[in-house]
């Protein structure tokens, strides 16, 4: 099929993604030289509406960008007051202290925030600076250049069919072509994903692995409100099944966020992260937290897990991967905002000075060292052996020689353990159904647990029904005939949203059905299906979730 005409524009940037990674290197851009020109391109209705994130946050990447970002307005208010961890069972928990903590485990210094309503914040900041911010655009496929190199994206385009052929109303979209491109996606996006392919980016990384987190946001009673209270939780109810935790951060208007992390390397297929999510939340300590309040906003994303030893090569020709589309999260401190604007930085000052010496479309291979050997390797190198441990040894001997390993990377830059291989991919972890147990689930109550579909419902999810589906099945035929004899087909429950149904009527064979329109753009299925047939590609723009204040 011939590609259709379309008008192009120039720049000096193109950026994917007003995350914070994206923002960051757009202002720092500006901030280097005003006549630079900088686009920004975001699928999200607008800006924010696509970010969900814990959030805890170190402010350091902030400090570094906008320094007086407290005079400026950031609405980054709720300073972190009180730190809790607790071990879970069943029916009680115990508190473990924080004095054996390693120091980088403490919250202090760090605020509570909405990364949603950060990201609109700086998103004015950039274009206050004269950077061109523009949401509802989806960025569907790249340019290449006469070289190979990336050249530029095609972004906005809108009404084709559901079979992919132009609609009555169908708009090309433009060509957006930049001296270097930056891919800001996030974690698992698409485009990404066939950079780091067409390149092979990742021939030198370990395997990258996720995990899936899940969001909701709580108004509680003011008299059980503690504003500035942080409290991540293990154990129960995962237990051996999977590794994960929680979170329970209280912002500010008594208003709590209540978070709840699976590691997608579990083996058993019949395992349903969302409804652990749900059980999690009847323990006695959390549901006394949140009886009589009301959960007004949910959303899932997943999380980049493997850290130092799976980021692949971050430059390629043309462009540069930032944030989770390199997978800067700090596992054991469930962050990695302030490393996505720190690579933001260090992409854009790697970028100004190529274009200030006439460069353009080459590798910025001034990015990749400051990146693999800066402040963001620091951060992610003496953690680098959590992650592996927790899936190696389970969750007890994790946290003692884990918490070993980060005490000695601290205090003496060393490991024991030098640097430990994750192993299998996600997808590769996931076991045959006939060796596991179906695992029965409480059904919902309504009251502090709720059914897929009603909590859907509440992320503001709206996708057009006519256009084509933007999950791709590799081959339609895998679902029923592979996943189902073999696994029970796991996306009827590792999906957070219920996109992916097996429908069994009376007298006729089972059928897989995709209802695209639920999706939240967690990109779960593009990881953990274990035959790999999804692929995960951006629909058109401005469809999704429309999250408020995640």
């Amino acid at each position: 099929m011939t590609s259709p005409e379309r008008e192009s524009m120039e720049y000096d940037v193109v950026i994917v993604g007003a995350g914070p990674a994206g923002l960051s290197a757009a202002i720092r851009l500006k901030q280097l030289d005003a006549n630079l020109e900088v686009v920004v391109l975001e699928k999200g209705s607008e800006v924010g509406a696509h970010i969900l994130s814990g959030a805890v946050l170190d402010p350091s990447g902030l400090d570094a960008l906008i320094p007086d970002w407290k005079e400026k307005g950031a609405p980054i208010n709720v300073p972190v007051r009180k730190d809790n961890f607790l071990f879970l069972g069943p029916a009680g928990h115990v508190r473990v202290p924080n004095f054996p903590m390693p120091p980088l485990m403490s919250n202090h210094g760090n605020y509570i925030v909405s990364m949603a309503n950060v990201c609109r914040w700086m998103a004015e900041q950039a274009e206050e600076l004269g950077v061109e911010v523009f949401p509802g655009m989806a960025c569907s496929e790249l340019i290449y250049g006469e070289n190979g190199e990336v050249a530029g994206v095609v972004a906005g385009e809108f009404g084709k069919n559901p079979d992919g052929t132009p609609g009555p109303g169908y708009e090309p979209g433009m060509e957006l072509r930049g001296k270097y491109v930056f891919l800001s996606e996030g974690v698992r996006g698409s485009l990404s994903k066939e950079v780091i392919a067409k390149f092979d980016l990742g021939k030198d990384s370990d395997v990258q692995k996720y995990g899936l987190g899940m969001k909701e946001i709580w108004e509680i009673d003011p008299a059980k409100h503690k504003e500035g209270t942080v409290t991540h939780t293990m154990g129960w109810p995962l237990g051996k099944n999977a590794g994960g935790g929680s979170f329970i951060y209280h912002l500010e208007n008594n208003q709590v966020f209540v978070g709840f992390v699976v590691h997608l390397n579990y083996k058993n297929p019949y395992l349903f992260p969302y409804m652990e999510f749900q059980r999690f939340k009847h323990h006695p300590e959390i549901a006394k937290l949140l009886e009589g309040g009301k959960r007004v906003a949910y959303g899932a994303r997943a999380i980049s897990e493997g850290g130092y030893q799976s980021m692949p090569k971050a430059v390629f020709p043309g462009g540069a991967l930032l944030g989770c589309s390199v997978g800067l999260v700090n596992v054991p401190r469930i962050k990695g905002n302030h490393n996505a604007m720190f690579s933001g930085k260090f992409a854009a000052e790697a970028a100004y000075e190529a274009i200030k010496e006439g460069r353009a479309g080459d590798e910025l291979g001034a990015y990749e060292t400051e990146l693999k050997t800066g402040v963001v390797a620091k951060d992610l190198k003496r953690v680098r052996n959590v992650k592996p441990l927790w899936s190696k040894l389970g969750l007890t001997a994790s946290l003692a020689l884990g918490g070993f390993d980060m005490w000695t990377n601290n205090l003496f830059g060393i490991s024991l353990f030098g640097t430990l291989k994750h192993g299998k991919s996600d997808a590769e972890s996931t076991g045959y159904a006939a060796d596991y147990k179906e695992i029965d689930y409480p059904k919902p109550d309504g009251v502090l647990s709720f059914d897929r579909l009603t909590n859907v419902s509440f992320s503001a999810t709206n996708h057009e029904e006519e256009q084509p589906c933007h999950l791709k099945l590799a081959d339609p035929t895998i679902p029923i005939n592979v996943n189902l004899p073999k696994y029970d087909e796991p996306a009827q429950r590792y999906c957070p949203a219920g996109v992916y149904e097996v429908i069994q009527e009376a007298g006729s064979e089972p059928r897989f059905q995709i209802n695209f329109q639920n999706c939240v753009h967690c990109k779960t299925c593009d990881i953990k299906d274990p035959s790999q047939n999804i692929t995960w590609v951006t629909p058109q723009g401005g469809d999704g979730p429309n999250y408020p204040n995640m």
